[in-house]
């Protein structure tokens, strides 16, 4: 049994709101496929005579397989702010990729998949009709997640230790808060700069800068929305910000608003 996966909300905007809205449950991957697969996620919502409800999301280096009724795609990672509109009732399915993790599956640079989406059955084939209707009619979560499984297993290819070595160095960027800088992370890897930055665009589809600016802002998210106000110049500083001001400015630019008014904003919401 695939166990439930206990994260932060990190990457998820206004998630006190969003959890009165909907539910959202994360499931690890089963061992052999962990490798490639970092979480399933299942969200239901039922806004039936409600208005539709805008989920804003800063998503992280990860491709996404997410199946809807009709509507199953392979998304690359969104380099801005996306939105999901819930109405109606429905459910979804998601397999978050690991870092690098789609690579193997695709066998294309990653970047072809940045701020775009493709059909499920570009990459999986017809069998992606078969494995939605079982997904979405199923009546558990488990069984959910075991037919998303099996459409893996059925198409698993070989492992790319290169994909691997990458996904390590993006899950290294989001925990060591001395990652500041490109330099730092040629530094700890002992990776050529020129070489990393092939690597990113061909196995995770954006840039080396690009993850440490976004789990940067991730960080900064959590903090806004814990509920006290931070300090904000002493957090710019442990997130490598050269002051507060550029640390707000890239806030702003991603989120639409400053990190204060973001967190009155959620203050709201408790």
């Amino acid at each position: 049994m695939n166990p439930e996966v206990i994260q932060p909300d990190r990457g998820i905007l206004h998630a006190r709101l969003g959890r009165q809205t909907f539910r959202l449950i994360r499931y690890a991957p089963s061992p052999d496929l962990s490798r490639f697969v970092r979480h399933y996620w299942i969200v239901r919502w039922d806004l039936r005579g409600k208005e539709p409800y805008n989920q804003e999301i800063l998503q992280y280096p990860c491709v996404n397989l997410v199946f809807e009724e009709g509507n199953t795609r392979i998304y690359g990672v969104n380099t801005g702010k996306s939105v999901k509109v819930l109405e109606g009732k429905g459910c979804a399915l998601g397999i978050m990729f690991q870092p690098g993790g789609f690579y193997p599956f695709y066998r294309n640079p990653i970047s072809a998949l940045t701020d775009r989406s493709i059909d499920g059955r570009r990459v999986f084939g017809n069998e992606t009709d078969e494995a939605e209707r079982d997904i979405l009619s199923a009546t558990s979560d488990q069984d959910m997640v075991a037919r998303a499984e099996k459409l893996l297993r059925d198409q698993l290819p070989e492992t790319d230790e290169l994909a691997e070595t990458v996904g390590r160095i993006v899950d290294e960027i989001i925990i060591d808060r001395d990652i500041v800088k490109v330099d730092d992370v040629v530094a700890k890897f002992g990776i050529n700069k020129r070489t990393m930055q092939r690597l990113f665009k061909q196995y995770v589809g954006v840039s080396p800068k690009w993850v440490i600016q976004r789990s940067r802002i991730h960080e900064a998210a959590l903090r806004a929305a814990d509920g006290d106000t931070p300090d904000w110049a002493k957090l710019a500083a442990d997130l490598g910000y050269f002051d507060q001001a550029h640390l707000i400015k890239d806030f702003k630019k991603l989120i639409g608003c400053s990190p204060d008014e973001y967190t009155k904003q959620t203050a709201g919401t408790r």
